[in-house]
Formats: structure tokens, C-alpha cells, sequence
């Protein structure tokens, strides 16, 4: 499985409701475990975003049907990246040309 880092910033309408957060990350759990992604850990981080998930999908499309969901409530606005651990990107630098 990939791994998969989203960054999540509140919309307006996702800062007024804050109070809801907790709920509504029970249900984009549920709505990644939908279609085909398993979040690991959900952190609520200081900095430029407001949200940190870190997920694991088989495929990049999971995870793009999984953020447009998402992002189509209204809550939020996320930005993904596919992350490589350690041993994975080492095993790639290795089989450079």
C-alpha cells in the first residue's frame, strides 16, 4: 500500500462549525475506509495548514476519490502528496540509472 500525506486547511464554513470536527473526522474515516483508504493517524497541527492525515491507499486514485468527497462537503480544502519511507525511497535511489 502507498502511503499518502494530506494537508487539510478549514473553509470558512469548516471554522465556524470547529465545535463539529471531532464528528465530522469519525465520518471522513468512514467515508475513506468507502472508498478503499485506511487513514493511520489524523494530527491537528500549528503552522501554515490545520490538519495533518496520514493515510494508505493501494492506488493514487483512492485517494483522489477520497479528497474530492471530502472536499466536496464544504469543510475543508486538502492538498495530497504520496510520501516514500525511508527504505522505500533508498530502494529507489539504489535503482537509479
Amino acid at each position: 500500500m502507498a502511503t499518502f500525506i494530506l494537508t487539510i486547511d478549514w473553509t470558512d464554513q469548516g471554522i465556524r462549525n470547529v465545535r463539529d470536527a471531532p464528528k465530522r473526522s469519525e465520518a471522513a474515516k468512514a467515508l475513506a475506509k468507502k472508498v478503499g483508504v485506511e487513514i493511520k493517524d489524523i494530527y491537528l497541527v500549528s503552522g501554515a495548514h490545520d490538519i495533518l492525515v496520514v493515510a494508505e491507499a493501494p492506488l493514487g486514485d483512492h485517494i483522489t476519490k477520497f479528497a474530492l468527497a471530502l472536499g466536496s462537503l464544504g469543510n475543508v480544502r486538502t492538498s495530497t502528496s504520496r510520501a516514500w519511507t525511508e527504505a522505500e525511497w533508498t530502494k529507489l535511489i539504489s535503482e537509479l540509472p
